[in-house]
């Protein structure tokens, strides 16, 4: 919790001294009375000493010029804002088991604050969504004819949300209830009595007799339960198109003790249908003509016993009794009927419109998917403020960074914490009474925080009056505060003229400078005082009549804008508002998108609203089909919503970015203007074509291929056998050039040779040194006789 400490008020004081020194000559000069002054600015200042400064010296000033004109620090009337904490539970880590009621997701949960009128005062509170939080689920379905298929599919939905639901609490309630219409003329088939009893009589088939909500099932843990009640209806058969959900959504939201809702659980309404619904004025088609009363009215049988009595429901009502209940509507409903839906969700706060298929098959994940997006975020709700007081907001959403004029956290897990600065101003003091309470909570959250404010608009010194004092002329008035406060018909400071004695005209006392006009030419000096005119269209005031509260500049016919007093002829302006007439917006909440930056990093949050560039457009310039990056912005979209891939879908914001319509289309022939086609690789390397264009109505339509452009599956088989043979052909092509080269080069050795020995010339002389092969001996002994 952060406190203004007393240093910190002094130097806001000091802060608003210095602005009324630039001004040259400050506000609070020109009152008459104590209480007047104190309204003037929360600098002002009011001296009640008797003998201060004569009869023509100011008693309304800065504080500090008081004292330096030599008014005593006990006489100055000068009441400062307090803050206290009258009680503080901390926040809590994760649910309370078998005592829920002892969770605390919202601290602080009483103040007490005290503030003069133009006064402000900033306190922080904290909030956090914990771990293992109860929740209750009541699933109010549309048992019309049309919905026959549905209501077979349901039939095991409590098991499948109890198993989903066991991974996020361990404390679930689920209950049932279904509606039709009003079961009087001309909503139902009256033609036969035969008719009445069974309106699908004309199709050989059995169907219950319309009525109007009927409570089957209150809030229970035994889920076999849900799944046995759910078994055993039948639809019903009502005449016209239109149904009577808005009935049946009322008397769930107010029948807390019959529907069983806890009052430290987060309630979720799941409503699901396939037409659109009834609202107040309809019912005069039938002769009713008694408003909806917004109270329970729950028989004894379960089913809602004023149906025929009472008129239905306006959205205003339904808002009303689902944020005084805490309730989260879920409108689960068919295509043709989403865009009726989208338009109430955007006047109901703390509602979701989820598109469910036609046979209801995807209504567990539109339940997993809403309940994520309660507890991903967390928006304060100011209930009861009064007229006197301007609230506005600033976030840190746990990033480090502080969201001037947000009011809202999103994108939060489990167990984070966020805190927001609260800033309260005084804009007036009540003209009732001076204590004035209001409430701030969390939408959806049973946690609250009191915020009691005392408008400090007296003088101390108004309890010491002294009526008909000698003071003022001997008893011609009644001494107050310093001053006398003269009886009709007397004037002057101490009361000493009287009407009819004469206007005395003093060109020192009461013209600023000389040579301006007497008063402004807004009053008359009567005993040396400006006494103001009187106007159709507001208070004159000042000491030479120089103010007035209507002479301001006007927006929409309002001053002000209605967002700011007139002061002097300038405009003061409320927290969360500025420019010189007030019409300028300084809150940031309907620029931020969902998800992502500030307008899409496609434009500036100029008062309040998205100025977009570079093509784009929308509330918060999602939509630029010609910006470079469209393509880009999509393509999350599309790998989400069409292909359950891509980091949209691990972050589980799918829903929150993409609120486009998916249309698969042969080919993207898109004849729009301002169209643009995209395509990009998924991770199998395949080709996802698309297209993105926004309709006449505003609605944005995502056009996709469903089948990408996929390469054909490769063959083994046809790539090894071309590449051994390749390889193959290669090693034979090397070894016919290896077998080439090495004959080219061996016929050009050989012909070298033979080129040489041609040229060889042979010499025919006897070598002396040749020997020959024979060698002949003489055998001396030898006689050539034989033995």
């Amino acid at each position: 919790m952060r406190v203004h400490s007393p240093r910190a008020s002094l130097v806001a004081l000091t802060a608003l001294l210095c602005i009324s020194a630039v001004w040259g000559s400050n506000k609070c000069k020109g009152a008459l009375t104590c209480a007047k002054c104190l309204e003037i600015e929360p600098y002002c200042a009011w001296c009640s000493q008797e003998d201060f400064g004569g009869s023509s010296a100011s008693r309304c000033d800065l504080k500090e010029n008081l004292i330096r004109k030599g008014c005593r620090e006990n006489a100055t009337e000068f009441p400062q804002g307090s803050f206290k904490i009258l009680q503080d539970i901390p926040l809590s880590d994760k649910g309370s088991g078998d005592k829920p009621d002892k969770t605390v997701q919202f601290s602080p949960q009483k103040i007490a604050i005290n503030l003069r009128r133009g006064e402000s005062r900033s306190f922080t509170v904290h909030a956090r969504q914990v771990e293992d939080y109860p929740v209750d689920i009541y699933y109010l379905m549309d048992l019309s004819f049309s919905m026959k298929d549905d209501l077979e599919t349901i039939q095991q939905l409590g098991t499948k949300v109890a198993a989903e639901m066991a991974k996020k609490t361990s404390n679930l309630q689920l209950g049932f209830g279904a509606f039709v219409d009003k079961p009087v003329s001309p909503y139902i088939y009256m033609t036969t009595e035969e008719e009445l009893k069974n309106p699908c009589v004309s199709f050989s088939s059995t169907c219950t007799p319309v009525f109007g909500f009927k409570h089957v099932l209150k809030l229970t843990e035994e889920v076999s339960r849900f799944n046995d009640e759910v078994t055993k209806q039948q639809v019903s058969r009502n005449r016209d198109t239109p149904e009577g959900g808005m009935d049946a959504v009322l008397q769930v939201s107010v029948c807390k003790e019959e529907i069983g809702w806890r009052q430290e659980a987060t309630h979720m309404l799941v409503f699901v249908t396939d037409a659109t619904s009834h609202l107040a004025l309809d019912a005069r088609l039938a002769g009713i003509v008694r408003p909806n009363d917004g109270h329970c009215h729950m028989g004894l049988n379960h089913e809602y016993n004023a149906s025929a009595i009472q008129d239905y429901p306006s959205l205003a009502l339904v808002t009303e009794k689902l944020t005084e209940n805490n309730i989260y509507l879920i409108f689960a409903v068919t295509q043709p009927v989403t865009e009726i839906y989208q338009n109430y969700s955007r006047m109901i706060p703390g509602t979701t419109v989820g598109t469910v298929s036609r046979d209801s098959s995807n209504v567990l994940q539109l339940i997993i998917d809403a309940y994520e997006q309660i507890r991903s975020r967390v928006e304060l709700e100011v209930l009861n403020l009064p007229k006197e007081l301007s609230v506005s907001f600033d976030a840190f959403c746990g990033n480090g960074k502080l969201i001037p004029g947000q009011r809202f956290c999103t994108g939060l897990k489990i167990g984070d914490t966020v805190n927001f600065t609260v800033k309260l101003e005084a804009r007036e003091c009540p003209k009732d009474e001076k204590v004035k309470t209001f409430t701030l909570k969390p939408i959806l959250f049973k946690d609250t925080l009191e915020i009691t404010v005392n408008f400090s608009c007296g003088c101390d010194c108004e309890s010491e009056a002294v009526e008909n004092s000698t003071v003022c002329s001997n008893g011609n008035g009644t001494y107050e505060c310093g001053v006398c406060k003269c009886h009709p018909g007397r004037f002057g400071p101490f009361c000493e003229c009287k009407e009819g004695d004469g206007l005395t005209i003093t060109q020192d006392t009461c013209s600023p400078r000389k040579g301006d006009p007497i008063c402004n030419n807004r009053g008359e000096c009567i005993c040396g005082q400006c006494v103001c005119h009187s106007s159709d269209f507001g208070i004159i005031s000042g000491e030479f009549c120089e103010c007035d509260d209507f002479s301001c500049g006007r927006h929409r016919g309002k001053l002000c804008s209605g967002n700011g007093r007139c002061q002097c002829g300038e405009c003061s302006c409320f927290p969360g508002w500025t420019d010189s007439y007030c019409n300028c917006s300084t809150s940031t909440d309907d620029c931020m998108p969902p998800v992502g930056p500030m307008c899409h990093a496609r434009g500036e949050c100029k008062c309040g609203k998205c100025v977009c560039t570079g093509g784009a457009y929308g509330d918060q310039c999602e939509k630029c089909p010609t910006c470079p990056d469209a393509c880009n912005f999509k393509k999350g979209c599309v790998e989400c919503k069409v292909f359950n891939t891509g980091e949209l879908k691990e972050e589980d914001k799918c829903e929150k970015v993409c609120r486009d319509e998916i249309r698969f289309v042969e080919t993207l022939e898109i004849k729009a203007k301002d169209a643009v086609t995209c395509s990009y690789k998924d991770e199998n390397g395949c080709i996802v074509h698309f297209g993105y264009h926004e309709e006449t109505n505003g609605k944005s339509i995502l056009s996709v291929i469903q089948e990408p452009e996929c390469p054909p599956p490769l063959n083994l088989l046809i790539i090894i056998l071309p590449l051994m043979a390749a390889i193959l052909l290669l090693g034979l092509i090397a070894l016919l050039i290896w077998k080439l080269l090495v004959t080219v080069h061996d016929r050009k050795e050989f012909a070298r040779f033979e080129a040489e020995r041609a040229k060889a010339k042979w010499e025919m002389a006897n070598n002396p040194l040749y020997k020959g092969p024979t060698s002949t001996f003489t055998n001396l002994t030898y006689s050539g006789k034989a033995d």
